[in-house]
């Protein structure tokens, strides 16, 4: 089961979502959300417009917008909040983190780019951006995937829709999409709204084996088609829990396109790219020209994508080029570090950016607003940005993204003027990636911090609230993939002797109590994350984690993975003794009836496939070291034949009965 775990586990997170923020014009964040009646109305914009952003330097205009009051100093901090970054030791200390991740992490290549006050501070390529034949990353023209942060652009696109008044955010997503592609009811009463979409909210199971993906271009599908033949199961009513989609982005990106009557891709080339001068950022893919898809990626940028490479433990693995087009609002952008921080250096001045203003103030204060009430700690959704605690007390928003073999991260600090974004083309960047930014807010703006945090003695007398499986709701709820989903999408937490609080999933994370223990919030014992319980009756019931991409629930015996494994073993050795016993009575004067000898047919026939069943499982489990092989290769005949035949021993095992 641990390779199916390990493996699918990174496979449902594809695309997820990260982030942080900055922005230099940013509005206060209001301490609950703010009513849309609120941020839909007209702001006047200040007459003064934004000094121009050069190849190298972006100029930020603070008359534009309400900046957020500067954080304290910190006691033992570097530098204050209004400092500048000095250039030579962020490059010396970034090169150091790089290159350490690099060497550990066994990543190709890396490119990256920090800008501050309106100028880019660092801009840099590490390592190769294909090996054969070998290719150094240039920053400026090397186009990485982005996964995810692809969906900040449709988010962006939406709102100007609000702006424009041809889409209200609580409006039903179904007034703004074509009927073939409209959400059914199935069961739920209230309906799927555009805000909804927005925090991850709609109820949507998630699938993503053998469709989120594809190899070959032959298999690729307009957006249209895949969103009316992927439709999702509704797991739960919306608005009730953030359970990230994919599907629901990719949902808002064909609403916009069929509200502003372009397709989706023009849409971004007319009304970001273009006129925030991104020439190396697209969502059009590296693959032939069909004739029922929108063109491909232009010939100028395709010698200058980056390959995506799988570090299969002794080698880097080139894997194919990701296919996400069908989902293209998801996830099918790529773009440079140069381009990259161009556009956060917009984002940080309100959408503005050499004279041109590609959003108004109500879309700049929706990007500042969380949606959702969440607890202290926990991402509440700027109406598609996620935000983040950073070290020192300071508040992110941005995103992040992964493919199957870019990992990828946008973060911005308003009260630092401060924007990072960085790329890794290996399936092990993910790190680098991650922590990137709070490494860096870290180094120069936090006070030392004494790691790892003691342990709450008291914690371990209340473990039994806390201790136990839990499955996350961001997962398939039927067929072969809910299957996978159960044994791959939850964690044990435990409880340990000195007063930490465990999470095993693919990795273990370990949290102290923050406050009281039995009032369920935690802190992670080496950084800021956050994790908060639900708890009913003296017991934890479920949790979220900073991110709040899911729920994790307390999950019925029936769904442990250790309950699945005794139940195939005890499948398992009934089995082999059934045989065993047939082979016995073979060799014996033993007479049977008609019926004994029937039903001895049927079991041997049923223990026979219950074996090949888990065989065929066991060597579906060892085909699958490389993530890619299960994305495109889902479900195989494998496991389509270990299916099959588990289906059949339980139609013998009832008529046994």
């Amino acid at each position: 089961m641990t390779p199916v775990k390990t493996l699918v586990v990174l496979l449902v997170g594809l695309l997820t979502a990260a982030g942080t923020a900055w922005g230099q014009a940013a509005v206060p964040l209001p301490s609950k959300p703010v009513p849309y009646s609120t941020l839909t109305k007209k702001l006047k914009p200040k007459s003064q417009g934004p000094k121009p952003f050069s190849a190298t330097k972006a100029t930020v205009n603070s008359s534009t917008v309400q900046s957020l009051p500067l954080a304290p100093r910190q006691t033992g901090a570097r530098l204050a909040p209004g400092q500048a970054l000095p250039p030579a030791e962020l490059e010396a200390f970034v090169d150091g983190l790089v290159r350490d991740a690099m060497d550990r992490e066994h990543v190709a290549g890396v490119t990256l780019s920090v800008v501050q006050n309106g100028q880019i501070v660092l801009k840099k390529g590490y390592g190769a951006a294909t090996l054969s034949p070998m290719r150094r990353v240039n920053p400026d023209t090397t186009l990485f995937r982005i996964g995810s942060i692809s969906k900040t652009f449709t988010w962006i696109a939406l709102m100007k829709e609000v702006e424009a008044g041809r889409i209200r955010i609580d409006g039903p997503i179904n007034l703004y999409l074509p009927e073939k592609l409209q959400v059914k009811d199935q069961g739920y009463d209230a309906r799927v709204t555009v805000q909804n979409l927005m925090e991850h909210a709609a109820g949507f199971e998630d699938r993503t084996l053998g469709q989120l993906m594809e190899r070959y271009p032959n298999r690729e599908r307009s957006l249209v088609d895949y969103l009316r033949q992927e439709r999702p199961k509704r797991v739960e009513r919306p608005g009730y829990m953030a359970s990230y989609s994919n599907y629901g982005a990719a949902l808002a990106g064909e609403a916009v396109s069929y509200s502003s009557g372009r397709p989706f891709e023009r849409l971004m080339e007319e009304e970001i790219f273009n006129p925030l001068g991104l020439g190396h950022t697209t969502f059009r893919e590296n693959r032939p020209v069909l004739g029922r898809l929108p063109a491909p990626m232009p010939d100028r940028l395709r010698s200058d994508l980056a390959d995506g490479y799988f570090w299969s433990g002794s080698s880097y693995v080139k894997r194919p080029y990701e296919l996400i087009g069908h989902a293209a609002p998801a996830g099918s952008a790529s773009s440079t570090a140069g381009d990259m921080a161009r556009y956060m250096a917009a984002l940080l001045n309100n959408g503005s950016l050499d004279g041109v203003t590609i959003y108004g103030p109500t879309t700049a204060k929706a990007f500042m607003t969380p949606i959702r009430r969440a607890p202290t700690g926990i991402n509440g959704w700027r109406h598609g940005f996620i935000e983040y605690n950073l070290p020192g007390g300071f508040k992110g928003f941005g995103h992040a993204g992964a493919t199957l073999s870019f990992m990828s991260n946008m973060v911005m600090v308003p009260d630092l003027k401060l924007g990072v974004f960085v790329s890794a083309n290996t399936d092990t960047g993910s790190a680098l990636s991650d922590r990137l930014a709070e490494r860096i807010v870290e180094q120069f703006y936090s006070a030392p911090n004494t790691y790892p945090r003691m342990g709450d003695p008291d914690l371990y007398a209340a473990r039994a609230m806390y201790e136990g499986y839990y499955l996350g709701s961001r997962r398939a709820y039927r067929g072969l993939e809910a299957f996978v989903g159960r044994v791959t999408a939850g964690l044990r937490v435990e409880v340990t002797k000195d007063g930490r609080l465990l999470t095993r999933a693919d990795h273990i994370r370990t949290w102290v109590p923050e406050g009281n223990p039995e009032k369920g919030r935690f802190i992670a014992d080496n950084g800021v994350d956050h994790l908060v319980f639900s708890i009913s009756n003296g017991r934890a019931r479920a949790f979220v984690s900073a991110m709040n991409t899911q729920v994790y629930a307390r999950a019925p015996l029936w769904d442990h993975p250790n309950s699945l494994v005794l139940a195939a073993l005890l499948t398992a050795g009934a089995s082999i003794g059934t045989l065993a016993g047939g082979l016995i009575r073979s060799r014996r004067d033993f007479r049977e009836t008609s019926i004994q000898s029937r039903a001895g047919l049927i079991q041997t026939l049923q223990a026979a496939l219950w074996i090949a069943s888990l065989a065929l499982f066991l060597i579906w489990t060892t085909k699958i070291s490389d993530a890619a092989a299960i994305m495109y290769g889902w479900p195989g005949p494998f496991i389509l034949l270990s299916s099959a035949c588990a289906v059949a021993s339980t139609g013998f095992t009832i008529l046994s009965a």
